[in-house]
Order: C-alpha cells, then structure tokens, then sequence
C-alpha cells in the first residue's frame, strides 16, 4: 500500500515510523522518492510528535522547487513508496506466512515432522534475521570568515573528512550577509559510530577557512 492517505495521522504515523531508521525514502541521498511523498503532505509539515517525519520535511523542505527536480529517481506516486511497497517489491517479511501448525491431511506423525521443520525454519530466520543499523541524516551550516573565503575549496575541505559511518550528501551555498555565503550540507551518519562533536570538530580544524560550524 505504501505511503496512503498522509493528510490524515495515521498516514504521518506511518511515513514517521520508516523514517526512524531511514535517511530518506528510498536509499542515502534524496530523490523523487522524497519529492513525491513531500508533495502528497500538500505543504503540511508533520506535528512536533512525529519528530522523525518533521525533521525530514523540514530538510527537504530547504531545498526549492528547481533544485528538487533535479534529485535522481524517477518521480511516482506517493502510495508507490513506503514500507509496504517495499515489502511487495522483494517479497517481503514473510513471517506472518509461515504456518507454525500446518493444516496437512497426512497422518499425525508426518504432520508433527512437518510442524517442526517448520518451526526450526522459523526459528532459524529470527536468528539470522541482521539488525537494523541506526543512521541519522544531519544538514550542517558551515560558515566562512568573509566574502572571500573560496567557498570551493572550503566544500572540499569539508568533504575531505573521511571516516567509517559517514557519508556526504548534497550540499548548497545560502547568502548570509554582505556577499557572504554559508555552506549547507547533508551527511549520513551511523549513530554508534560518527557524532556531531567529531564533525565539528574535523570541520573547524581548517580554521583558515572555517569559522563556525552548526547543526540546522
């Protein structure tokens, strides 16, 4: 079924429990994936209490129209994404289809054979099932000293900074003020492994070009 019905709170329940372990809508960077879903919210952003829904229309929300049309992806109706239309795509989660008892018409000890295989196979997929790794996508403002720090250099700079957990998204220049321009940029990061102390702290290392750095 996908993302339906987004107007109602149930639909925004839903698009925020995906959200919690997802970036975006479909993989690490935006798309029209997300252009799709953002426009079927019809300019409503999500109530404070679905924290994870509003955080990622807020971000998608920083972007204009023209910039959004040139996200990759091919652009679908909101109802084509979501947890259930994933699901359907690869076949999905099948527990709910594995039937622990059997119905079979076959004598009882060929059905109590054929109940634990079954319930071995069950078993054997909830303990190999991987867990899920917990990432957060962060847009960071990244301020210059004056209007002319080369901003060129400076994105280069910030990209520059590797390490595991981490991945660099899109990224813009916003005007400040008196012809200076910030840095807006979007990572990927794995909670366990990557903070917003470490960001901080790599990107104003280059304190020639790098005046302050701060969490949108």
């Amino acid at each position: 079924m996908g993302f339906a019905n987004l107007n109602s709170d149930s639909g925004v329940s839903v698009l925020n429990d995906f959200l919690e372990s997802q970036s975006y809508v479909d993989g690490y960077v935006p798309s029209q994936a997300d252009v799709s879903v953002f426009e079927a919210l019809n300019g409503k952003e999500p109530a404070r209490m679905y924290i994870h829904a509003a955080r990622w229309y807020r971000q998608i929300a920083s972007y204009n129209s023209n910039e959004r049309s040139a996200w990759i992806g091919v652009k679908k109706p909101a109802d084509s994404w979501g947890p259930a239309a994933e699901n359907g795509a690869v076949g999905g989660d099948d527990d709910d289809d594995i039937d622990l008892f059997g119905s079979d018409s076959e004598d009882d000890a060929e059905a109590e054979k054929v109940r634990q295989e079954r319930l071995a196979a069950y078993a054997d997929k909830k303990t190999n099932k991987p867990s899920v790794v917990a990432k957060s996508s962060i847009v960071l403002d990244v301020k210059p000293w004056d209007d002319e720090t080369d901003m060129v250099a400076l994105e280069k700079l910030v990209r520059s900074i590797e390490c595991d957990g981490l991945l660099w998204g899109v990224s813009k220049l916003v005007p400040v003020a008196y012809g200076v321009k910030k840095l807006v940029i979007t990572c990927v990061v794995e909670d366990d492994k990557v903070g917003t102390d470490f960001l901080e702290e790599a990107i104003t290392a280059h304190e020639d070009f790098v005046q302050s750095m701060d969490v949108a």
